[in-house]
């Protein structure tokens, strides 16, 4: 158990930050969270990487697997309620409130696989690798949805200021 901790716990923040931005409210994202660490713990027997990098991608891989298992059993009600951005990103807010409202309407905007990318990338830090890693998606897949990505989000930031 304490190998466990010591693995999983530095990496809490960046599960919830995905998690956050999947599910698009902080109470699914909580119960996603929990039931990923559930999953991580049940499974850990089977991880052989390190404490650092690798242990973050295989957590975040479990979150993203478990937001996407979860939001199909909630089909109905998922994503009823809207994300909202005010949670994060606070430098935007301190700097231009505006401007993080702005932002988080077009990430809204984006569909789930490429603001999982945006996310993963600009938000976690994670590298291409890393990113397919986690999305289960070869590095040249990893780059071409960034590429959409960044480009249908500076579309919706463009649309957002027509607003």
């Amino acid at each position: 158990m304490a190998r466990f901790e010591a693995v999983v716990l530095p990496h809490l923040d960046a599960a919830y930050t995905l998690a956050r931005y999947l599910m698009r409210n902080a109470s699914d994202a909580d119960d996603v969270v929990q039931d990923a660490c559930l999953r991580a713990l049940k499974y850990f027997d089977g991880f052989r990487g390190e404490a650092g990098t690798s242990a973050r991608a295989w957590l975040l891989t479990i979150v993203r697997n478990t937001a996407h298992t979860w939001r199909e059993r909630h089909r109905p009600e998922a994503l009823a309620v809207e994300f909202d951005e005010r949670e994060h990103s606070e430098a935007i807010a301190e700097r231009d409130p505006e401007a993080k409202e702005t932002l988080g309407r077009a990430l809204e905007r984006l569909a789930p696989e490429f603001r999982e990318v945006i996310v993963l990338r600009e938000l976690q830090g994670l590298s291409y690798k890393e990113i397919g890693d986690v999305t289960g998606v070869p590095v040249g897949t990893v780059m071409s949805r960034l590429s959409r990505a960044r480009a249908r989000l500076q579309e919706a930031l463009r649309e957002e200021e027509v607003r």
